[in-house]
This record gives C-alpha cells, structure tokens and sequence, in this order.
C-alpha cells in the first residue's frame, strides 16, 4: 500500500529546522514515543523503518491490523526480534476498514451496532494474542485515531490497558490515552512553510505538556522522511532529560 507524501518531504528540508527541534527540548524533561501505524505486510519501507529503529536502538510501539497479520508474516518478523523489549506490539482496530457512509472515516464509529463493535474488537484481540504471543500488548489504536464512546467502554469491559488516539480527540476515555501529538506524515498541508510550521507548534507543544507522542505511516515515508527521522533519533539521543518509552513502560 503506498500512500501520499507530505509535503513536508517534497524537498530537502532545511538545517534550521533540526536547530529548532532541538532548541525547544533545551532544558525540558520530556517522555517520548514513537508509534508507527498500519502495520501486516513486510514491504521494503517497513523494513527500512524497522532496521533505522534497529541501528539507533530506539523504542517503537507497533499497531498492528489484525486481518493483516497472519502466522508466515509474523514469523518474517523474526528478523527484527520480536520478543526484543524496544518493540511493543498492540492493536490497530480490526480490519482497517471505514464503516462510515458519510463524514469522517472510522471502524468503530456511531453508526456500527454495539453487537458487531464487540465482535471486531474481540475476534482482533483473539487473533493477535494467538499470532503475537506474549509479545502482544493490549493497547489499541483506533484506525484514524477515532472510535465512538461504545468502542471506548468496550474496551475497558475486554479488559485493554489503555487507548491510543490524537490529543484532544472527543470523547474522552475511561482507559489511559497514549496519545500521539506529532504526525509526521500525515498533515494535509500542500505547502512546505505551513508543514514545517505545524511539526514545529506541534513538537513544541509536546514538549510543553512533557510528552511527545510521534506518529509514524512507513507508507508514505520517501528518502526525505527517513532523513529527518535519522535526525531526530540523533537529536534525541543528543539530549539530557529524554526518556524513550514504549507503552509498556508508560503504562
């Protein structure tokens, strides 16, 4: 699946941005995470992300689609370690399919009866937990980053640790939000200076709040995208009071 790229990876961008990411953390405690999306198949730019995570040994938590995963491709994965503790394996809604016949895309949305919510996320679970193993991690991701209140309290009653959605996204939760606050990849900005500006106000926003919760989409990363991410693992890395987390540790 290969999807559109920012513009914010349209060109080289420039070094002053990576002087500003890292000037706003100057001094700051600051969590951060890492949570790549929309995780099956092997393809070449998921394995290029998985190894660049690899050289820089840095956490990354994994919302894998249920449907997508079967047992060859989990034993692909072996490669990368599985069972390793940089890696936090949780659930991406179930079959990353949008049930909505109008409005905002969404898989447990209003308009799915409560009966068939609980069937998808159950049947999900059931068939991570079987192909996963222990290295499952009962989070879940809502495709798009949006479920309704049902999906929400279903979730608490099967028994799922905590939610992981954007920030600021309605309704709120009974279960812990690990919520993402930076996207990387998927701003629907067209030119580059208002992307740039929005990864930065969202970045420093993080930082204030004292979490940065960094969503990744390996579909749409480009040469450009994989550049400024080898800089930011370089950028924090470089800096005192960073704590890289997983979910598990957050939690």
């Amino acid at each position: 699946m290969t999807e559109k790229v920012s513009a914010l990876y349209q060109q080289p961008l420039p070094e002053e941005l990576y002087l500003r990411l890292g000037e706003a953390l100057a001094g700051k405690q600051v969590q951060v995470f890492f949570r790549a999306d929309d995780i099956g198949p092997l393809d070449a730019g998921f394995i290029r992300m998985m190894e660049l995570f690899q050289k820089y040994q840095m956490p990354l938590c994994l919302a894998v689609v249920p449907m997508w995963m079967n047992k060859d491709r989990w034993q692909a994965m072996s490669r990368f370690i599985p069972d390793d503790l940089l890696w936090c394996w949780h659930q991406h809604g179930y079959a990353h399919s949008n049930h909505e016949a109008r409005g905002k895309k969404n898989e447990f949305g209003e308009s799915r009866p409560e009966g068939d919510v609980r069937r998808d996320l159950e049947l999900g679970r059931q068939r991570l937990a079987e192909i996963l193993g222990p290295a499952f991690c009962s989070v879940f991701t809502p495709p798009w980053n949006r479920c309704s209140p049902v999906a929400l309290q279903l979730l608490s009653e099967l028994g799922f640790k905590a939610v992981s959605r954007s920030g600021g996204v309605q309704p709120q939760a009974d279960l812990p939000d690990l919520y993402v606050n930076v996207d990387l990849h998927t701003g629907k900005e067209t030119a580059l200076s208002t992307a740039m500006d929005r990864l930065l106000a969202d970045w420093k926003r993080g930082v204030e709040q004292g979490r940065l919760g960094i969503m990744l989409h390996h579909q749409r990363m480009n040469e450009h995208s994989f550049f400024l991410l080898e800089q930011l693992f370089k950028i924090l890395q470089s800096r005192e009071g960073i704590a890289l987390r997983t979910f598990r540790k957050l939690l």
